[in-house]
């Protein structure tokens, strides 16, 4: 079902709010579920802005039910999407939740964001500029910006509550989450991204590097947040790719361009953004859900 107005901030009186990221608001709905709402917030520089970007939340929701769903051998959070089979007391917010939202388990998150890397961009490539490896993964010389990488490398974070997360080494995921456990979540991640990447090339798309969150489920690691969407990976149209240069990008390059131009520190408050920008960067959503599901948004 789709929800054309913008929905900046959900609003639930009677569950209780755990937390407001960037885009999703996260409700506590009983011991073992918690419902994810992807809304319409749209942030550049790690600044939210004031203007929301319609269906975006959509996009969002319904592209990690894909993945979820193509994915369905590796055990994920997903417990529905359609708010028919959510509780009863979920039922009279359809009108925020309807699309853009999703019913998962709960589960012990692991500390650690894990980002499979296929080609070599963004602080990728200034890594390996500066230090011919990127995250200390140390590759030959030659590579160019945006090149595709021999195989994918595996690049984990620590998660930051605001701002950037910050790169780490495989050896310090170990000290924090065990090695065992360190490994399997190095090998899921490039499993993961290569078959997604092979998919994606076969419907047009280069995904360039993605990030996933793991957590744990009765002793078992599960698949959690969202998955291969635009705003956690770096989506590439196929037929403009060209290694050598930054690449066109499915996400929010209209508003980076667009704030750019502005006189603006890139602090907050962000600045509103113009009709012409909120409209391209829709389609642009719009386009990446087409693109890696061969349908269009409903």
């Amino acid at each position: 079902m789709s929800n054309t107005s913008v929905l900046l901030e959900s609003d639930l009186p009677g569950v209780k709010l755990i937390g407001r990221g960037k885009v999703r608001d996260l409700y506590e709905v009983d011991d073992s579920r918690l419902l994810v709402i992807a809304t319409d917030r749209i942030s550049a520089f790690d600044v939210i802005l004031p203007t929301g970007i319609p269906r975006k939340g959509e996009v969002l929701t319904q592209l990690s039910v894909f993945w979820f769903d193509f994915f369905s051998d590796i055990p994920n959070h997903l417990i529905t999407a359609n708010v028919d089979e959510y509780p009863e007391p979920l039922l009279q917010f359809r009108d925020q939740l309807a699309g853009r939202s999703m019913l998962v388990d709960k589960l012990e998150m692991f500390p650690v964001e894990c980002v499979a890397r296929g080609y070599v961009a963004g602080s990728g490539w200034k890594d390996y500029q500066r230090t011919g490896a990127i995250c200390g993964n140390e590759l030959g010389p030659g590579l160019r910006e945006s090149g595709k990488l021999p195989a994918a490398i595996y690049t984990p974070a620590t998660k930051a509550e605001t701002g950037h997360d910050e790169n780490i080494s495989f050896e310090e995921s170990a000290k924090i989450i065990g090695r065992a456990k360190a490994q399997k979540l190095n090998d899921l991640t490039i499993d993961i991204y290569d078959r997604a990447s092979q998919h994606g090339l076969g419907c047009g798309l280069v995904i360039a590097d993605t990030k996933f969150e793991f957590g744990e489920r009765n002793g078992q690691i599960v698949l959690g947040d969202e998955v291969l969407t635009p705003d956690s990976s770096r989506y590439w149209p196929l037929e403009l790719y060209q290694p050598g240069r930054a690449q066109e990008s499915f996400d929010k390059q209209y508003v980076r361009d667009y704030l750019e131009t502005l006189n603006w520190d890139k602090t907050p408050p962000g600045p509103p953004l113009p009709d012409e920008v909120v409209e391209n960067t829709t389609e642009k959503y719009l386009e990446a859900y087409l693109t890696v599901t061969g349908e269009e948004l409903g």
